[in-house]
């Protein structure tokens, strides 16, 4: 362990100094976010609870990248990304968790191999009105509280992933290989997304598919699929944004129901000077579970953002979530919910570097 903080403490230290060999660039970066959240059916019995928070606007993170230049428009390109929790310096999960890849770059666009994000989860926060946030966003997954959180793969292990450009339309697609003896197909995963974006005006379509392992028992496996439509308009004053997203689990054990839901989303930014000004909806509409027993929750959000700097920013936001039936429903794609509604206001401070 102390060679590989050494190792990591002597390639930062020569990033920070502007190291260069052979065109090769090496870039430090990061982003640290961190707030104050008040929470209501915070647990069991309906108390109400305050904690600082870790990611409150986007997940803190921290990493290195770089690039090669190899003559003739090629370049060779890596990645090192890993996760933190601001709220106890803890790490989170794996050291490089987020991306871990390398690649090459050229004029046919770029592939990488190893762990990264998928094409769809690259596309789709693009067209989230919250930016992706942790807190207050069902963008990627939705309330954690159900049979599924109806939502779709962020990274892909062992993965092949290539993205391009011609003129205003991008494309990419991702390959995750399950690596499983004596069949292809099992735990394999894949991801496709496209967009077109002119004139402020954006138009994005996604599809993945997850595969599980073959079960013994019946011999079918599980099959998650999921597809995103989405559109954004944005000038100097205002941005517009909506999508959704259809989500469904074939399951491939005996007895066990599919899931299904659709997620859709909307929301309006406001550009002042420094400040942003932010509102946004999110609905699921949970499709197979038994009659009079689905949640369909819906969550309300607004958020202001005041720039101290290009690189540190301000942020107070709202959301309220509540459901249908008695269902348990929360704010968080990544905490239960213990209540048939929930109210949570964060303010926060978020720098990049």
């Amino acid at each position: 362990m102390k060679h590989k903080s050494l190792a990591l403490a002597v390639l930062a230290a020569l990033s920070a100094t502007g190291y260069a060999h052979a065109q090769t660039n090496v870039q430090v970066y990061g982003l640290m976010d961190a707030g104050v959240e008040y929470l209501t059916n915070a647990d069991a019995k309906g108390n109400s609870m305050t904690r600082v928070i870790s990611g409150g606007k986007n997940t803190s993170r921290w990493g290195f990248k770089g690039q090669e230049d190899l003559g003739g428009g090629l370049k060779a390109v890596f990645g090192l990304e890993g996760g933190v929790f601001l709220d106890t310096g803890a790490q989170d999960g794996a050291l490089f968790k987020r991306q871990a890849y390398v690649g090459l770059d050229g004029s046919f666009g770029r592939v990488v191999l190893g762990r990264s994000f998928t094409t769809v989860y690259d596309y789709v926060i693009k067209y989230d009105p919250m930016g992706f946030a942790p807190n207050y966003s069902w963008a990627t997954s939705a309330s954690a509280t159900g049979p599924s959180k109806y939502g779709m793969t962020t990274a892909f292990d062992n993965l092949i992933k290539y993205s391009g450009k011609t003129g205003s339309f991008s494309y990419g697609a991702t390959v995750g290989l399950g690596e499983q003896q004596g069949s292809a197909a099992d735990s394999r995963k894949y991801a496709v997304a496209g967009a077109y974006e002119s004139n402020g005006l954006g138009i994005m379509a996604s599809y993945e598919s997850i595969n599980g392992n073959t079960v013994v028992a019946t011999g079918n496996r599980d099959e998650t699929t999921a597809y995103h439509l989405a559109a954004d308009y944005k000038n100097a004053d205002w941005r517009f944004s909506l999508g959704m997203r259809d989500y469904k689990l074939v399951s491939g054990k005996a007895a066990t129901a599919d899931v299904r839901a659709d997620t859709y989303w909307g929301g309006v930014s406001r550009y002042i000077g420094p400040w942003t000004m932010t509102g946004a909806v999110y609905h699921v509409n949970v499709k197979n579970v038994a009659a009079g027993k689905d949640a369909d929750p819906t969550m309300y959000v607004l958020r202001g953002m005041y720039a101290l700097s290009k690189r540190t920013d301000l942020y107070l936001a709202a959301a309220h979530v509540s459901g249908k039936n008695g269902q348990l429903v929360g704010l968080s794609r990544d905490d239960a919910g213990f209540g048939t509604s929930q109210t949570g206001i964060t303010t926060g401070i978020q720098h990049r570097f």
